[in-house]
């Protein structure tokens, strides 16, 4: 199963919404560990739903859509924190956080830039 088809799982809850097969994820090659990837891809989900078009889940309304995305937000920060890798943690909310900041403010360009520099210090670290 592929960490996007483990994502669909997470939550029982949203079993019903979730795509037969969503593919391998943007963070598949990455050489970041198996673990780190699948926080990466939940949070990216999570930001997807919130902001985005997913590609886990289909068919949810816009208060779902919230509700999953805080749901995958928590779990791979959760997983993370598992890690005891506190630095991490902290640059993954931050990431979190300007990607949040940067649609309030009409800046959604400008995410991408984000996430590349967000992964990039998460392989630092």
């Amino acid at each position: 199963m592929s960490v996007l088809g483990e994502l669909a799982a997470t939550e029982p809850e949203l079993r019903a919404y979730a795509v037969e097969d969503p593919g391998a994820g943007r963070f598949a090659g990455a050489s970041l560990g198996a673990e780190r990837v699948r926080v990466l891809e939940a949070v990216y989900e999570a930001y997807l739903l919130h902001y985005r078009e997913p590609r886990v889940f289909q068919g949810l309304d816009d208060d779902l859509r919230l509700l999953a995305g805080d749901a995958l937000y928590a779990d791979g920060l959760a997983r993370l924190a598992r890690s005891g890798d506190l630095e991490a943690v902290a640059e993954l909310a931050e990431l979190i956080s300007r990607c949040a900041q940067a649609h309030a403010e009409g800046r959604g360009e400008t995410v991408e830039a984000l996430w590349s520099a967000g992964v990039a210090a998460l392989s630092r670290s």
